[in-house]
């Protein structure tokens, strides 16, 4: 899913902000300029514009109200620009034409901003953000550009590696068909990491097994396979879609698990990975931390709650808070990072959105923790853990989107506006920034200023809710 903006623009980089001092400032580039071409080549996207601008002394043919000229910018080869552009994607994005019933896209109501609506299935979004591609729209010209300019890593939807099995899933009859393209990616060096989202009574099972046995067969370099639950919101119109039960849950946790000592022994990886939910949903503790050989797949689920923990008591240097909202590229389109290939989905500074500036709080203030259905079920051992009387976590019920979409990522703020009305006074609220975009927006499109009560906003990682709640 993309920003509508990465949909269609007129084929030009908006330039939405300068750094001052930068060498583009020292330039004359200004705000609202269109970049048409930079050394006479027109980029079509942030990938090709990162390495037009990483030159020196690029010279920007430039379009200002009805004028257009030539802007010479002085700087070292490397050195960055100065400009952030508009969007990812400056032609058009590839959209997706399958039409795979788990599509989650397909289960929001009606109302909701344009933007959350959109599909991609294009692999330059896989690169730059993370975004997942079934390769169905994939040519032999992509092909070519991903290994001349080495675009890695690239994240791939496998579902099934069967072809009547895998077309059953996408819904399309090239799905069985753009599998050869994730061989060609494979033989070329670029480094792919799978999902798989299963659907119960679709691919679980037995063809689960086989598609285990195919990827251990056929794409066994995969860096990574994320085996994710399919999610079921109460809009959802298919009727076999439906969550997991706890049987099912084990169940697939233990055809990971086998696969994992199988790739242990073939590779010395255990190369697939069960999303953290199936371990809630199936009431097993979570593997060991080092289990989860690095997070590749952090911003799948895998590995999340661990690293959490690891965070919430100082075992971590580092912080891994998950891109907030439903997707990286919803409603983001100008944020991003002067390096794409650096970029991962993760934010490189914690953002700082408050409703209102804090009040002083006194002894007695109970400080509660908003979070999902799933989210509590991680934070309750470690803030029981703390001993403290003067925390709660409350589960904000998902009302909004129904099923099983008890992730934190998925609050609206009408849920949460519901519970802080319904609470008692005299409190202290703690919300996760992971639910609220860029500007501070629910997917429901409300504020934290449409709020009834004031609530703080913490960074999504253990290390910086366990500091909001020493201030307490």
């Amino acid at each position: 899913m993309s920003p509508t903006s990465l949909v269609r623009s007129d084929d030009s980089p908006r330039v939405v902000s300068v750094s001052e001092g930068s060498p583009a400032h020292r330039a004359g580039v200004a705000v609202g300029d269109i970049v048409e071409s930079i050394d006479g080549q027109r980029p079509r996207d942030l990938i090709e514009w990162r390495w037009s601008t990483d030159v020196a002394d690029p010279v920007l043919d430039v379009r200002r109200g009805t004028g257009t000229f030539e802007i010479e910018i002085l700087k070292r080869e490397g050195e960055p620009i100065g400009i952030e552009v508009h969007s990812a994607v400056f032609d058009r994005v590839r959209t997706c034409d399958n039409h795979c019933e788990f599509c989650f896209i397909h289960q929001l109501p009606k109302g909701m901003r344009r933007s959350l609506y959109l599909k991609d299935d294009d692999y330059r979004l896989s690169f730059l953000y993370g975004n997942f591609t079934t390769l169905t729209r994939f040519t032999e010209a992509d092909l070519e550009r991903v290994i001349t300019e080495r675009l890695s890593p690239l994240h791939v939807s496998i579902h099934a590696i069967d072809p009547d099995d895998r077309n059953l899933m996408l819904k399309n009859r090239r799905g069985a068909m753009s599998l050869r393209w994730l061989r060609s990616l494979l033989d070329a060096g670029i480094e792919v990491r799978g999902q798989i989202v299963v659907c119960p009574g679709v691919n679980d099972g037995d063809v689960l097994e086989r598609t285990m046995l195919g990827i251990a067969d056929s794409f066994h370099e995969l860096e990574s396979i994320a085996v994710v639950p399919l999610g079921v919101s109460r809009f959802n119109p298919e009727e076999r879609m439906r969550p997991h039960t706890q049987d099912e849950a084990l169940s697939v946790i233990g055809i990971v698990e086998e696969w994992q000592q199988i790739h242990l022994g073939l590779s010395g990886t255990r190369k697939v990975f069960a999303a953290d939910e199936y371990y809630l949903r199936a009431g097993r503790p979570f593997p060991a931390l080092s289990d989860y050989e690095g997070c590749p797949m952090h911003e799948d689920g895998i590995g999340m709650a661990r690293t959490f923990e690891a965070e919430f008591w100082g075992r971590s240097a580092s912080t891994t808070s998950p891109r907030r909202g439903f997707f990286a590229a919803v409603d983001g389109e100008h944020r991003l990072p002067s390096n794409p290939a650096a970029y991962t989905g993760l934010r490189a500074e914690p953002v700082q959105i408050r409703s209102k500036p804090s009040k002083p709080r006194g002894d007695l203030m109970i400080t509660t923790i908003l979070t999902g259905e799933l989210g509590a079920i991680v934070l309750e051992p470690l803030i029981a853990q703390l001993g403290r009387g003067d925390i709660e976590i409350t589960a904000v019920e998902s009302r909004f989107f129904g099923g099983n979409t008890g992730v934190t990522g998925l609050m609206t703020g009408a849920d949460v506006s519901r519970h802080l009305s319904e609470a008692p006074p005299d409190r202290r609220f703690l919300l996760p920034d992971v639910c609220l975009s860029d500007d501070g927006l629910f997917l429901d499109g409300l504020s934290l200023t449409d709020l009834p009560r004031e609530v703080e906003v913490v960074p999504t990682d253990g290390g910086a809710l366990r500091a909001a709640l020493e201030m307490a």
